[in-house]
Order: C-alpha cells, then structure tokens, then sequence
C-alpha cells in the first residue's frame, strides 16, 4: 500500500485557502528557494501514513469546514508525492471536502489525475523567467510552467502568490514585469504578495545548511502591501 510522508498537519488553518482548512505538509522538494521557511522538508522522510490514516484525521475536522472550507495539501511540494495524494483526494472528494493544493508545480510531470481532484489550486510563483529562477530555486522554469499551462487547460481555478525579497522583486518594474505574466492566465480568484522574512535562520543554522539571504533584512509589510494593491489594480484581480 502507498504510504505519504507528512511533516505536519495544522488543524484550523485560515491562511491557506478560502474558509477553515486542514493544512496538511508534506515532505519533499526539488527546490531550493532561498527564502524558503520550511528547510526541513527539502526531503522526504519517514512514511508515516496511509491515504486512510491521513483521510480518517481530516474527517474529523469537517464540521469546522462548513460552507466553503475543508483541506489544503502544501509542502515541501505536495505533487512529489502523486500517487499517495490521489488516493488521498479520491477519499476526501467521496465525502464532498473541497481541496485545494498549494504548489510551485515542480513533480514528476503528469497531473491531469490530481488536477481533476482538486477544487482550487495555489500557485507559488517563484520568479517569472529562467534566470532569475535557477537564481532563486536552483532550478529551471520549465516544469513550473508546464503545470501551469495544464491547470489554464484543465479550467481550474486558481490563486497566485509571489513572495517579495529585498533587493530582488521588490519594485515596481518587477511587478509591471509581474503583471504581463498574469495577464493572459485565466481563472484567477486572487493574488496575494507575500512579504519575505528572515523567522528560518534559525532552521538552517541547525539543519547545517547555507541560507543564501542572511544578510537580507525582513520586507517592509506596508511597502509590500502597496505594491500587492498595484499589481491588484492593474491586473483587476482582488
């Protein structure tokens, strides 16, 4: 029987998708974002449930879930883990939980079976060409944008996050950069700008890894709140 990989599960979570959600984090990950807060899910760890086991706890949350809530799969990157996340969704979607899967894209290549399980997916952004990706995450675009295209040709709908840096995409050339980008994705129900902090030093310095940004200072949340309000405006997506 498949078995998944699971970090951690976060029982009310209201950050992840629309409503309260159970968040479930998976281990595992192809990249190497230089922000990244979640240093400890690089790999894929012990394998620790079942599809039923992980269903059979979700279950238990879903008279919180109530009109528009329900789970959402993150990471790591959930799509490393493709056939015990399909097993999983194909349980949940028999008791009608709305599922969302936060995801930088970056798998093994075929998603048409999940992407017809899930409702809602949120999509990572990690930079908008290859340069500035293989310089953020160490790798290339191209399996990102392979999945993005298949979500814009399987209809489904979708919500975009960017994480904003100092002294990287924090300006507004990167954003009108930004906006050409988003301009021809259809189906998109929000976009959020996610200031960049420096909270997972700490991670690092246990787990003996290099963190490429230590001397990068915290986003200013108000600056990075004014540049997600221009790229809302110019995109008139809210």
């Amino acid at each position: 029987m498949v078995k998944g990989s699971i970090a951690q599960i976060e029982s009310m979570g209201l950050v992840d998708g629309p409503g309260i959600r159970t968040v479930v984090f998976l281990n595992g990950c192809k990249l190497r974002c230089m922000f990244c807060h979640n240093p400890e899910m690089f790999k894929l760890g012990e394998l620790n449930y079942t599809p039923g086991e992980l269903f059979n706890k979700i279950l238990r949350n879903k008279p919180y879930f109530k009109n528009n809530g329900g789970v959402t799969f993150s990471g790591g990157e959930p799509l490393l883990q493709y056939d015990f996340l399909v097993e999983t969704c194909k349980l949940l979607k028999k008791e009608n939980i709305n599922i969302a899967l936060d995801t930088a894209g970056v798998g093994n290549g075929n998603y048409d079976e999940i992407l017809k399980l899930v409702d809602l997916v949120i999509f990572d952004i990690k930079a908008i060409d290859d340069n500035s990706y293989k310089e953020i995450t160490a790798n290339n675009i191209n399996e990102s944008l392979k999945f993005l295209k298949r979500c814009q040709e399987l209809n489904k709908k979708m919500w975009l996050r960017q994480v904003i840096i100092p002294g990287i995409n924090d300006n507004e050339e990167y954003i009108n950069r930004l906006v050409e980008f988003i301009k021809p994705l259809k189906n998109i129900e929000k976009i959020e700008l996610l200031p960049y902090h420096t909270m997972a030093k700490e991670k690092y310095n246990k787990l003996n890894l290099p963190y490429k940004l230590k001397n990068t200072i915290d986003m200013n949340i108000d600056r990075c709140k004014e540049l997600e309000k221009l790229i809302r405006e110019k995109t008139h997506i809210y």
